[in-house]
């Protein structure tokens, strides 16, 4: 599974790879993780409110900071 955390490194992105990253360890799931800073690739993705996040290439939620348990939720479903 590849993991891009999108936006500027603000504290929301850091707080969504932290709940990513709880999510990902209580799943037992193994992926790589990579931030997405640049505004040009960040586009490329179609979101308009950072931080986003893609999971394999989808993006899978963008413009909120969700909990671990919601992020265990999304990659569940991917």
């Amino acid at each position: 599974m590849h993991i891009k955390i999108l936006g500027s490194g603000c504290a929301n992105c850091v707080n969504l790879e932290k709940a990513t990253r709880q999510a990902v360890d209580e799943l037992g799931l193994e992926a790589t993780f990579e931030k997405v800073t640049d505004y040009a690739d960040i586009a490329t993705y179609g979101i308009m409110r950072t931080p986003g996040l893609v999971v394999d290439d989808e993006v899978v939620l963008s413009g909120r900071v969700p909990t671990a348990g919601q992020v265990k939720d999304l990659l569940a479903a991917h």
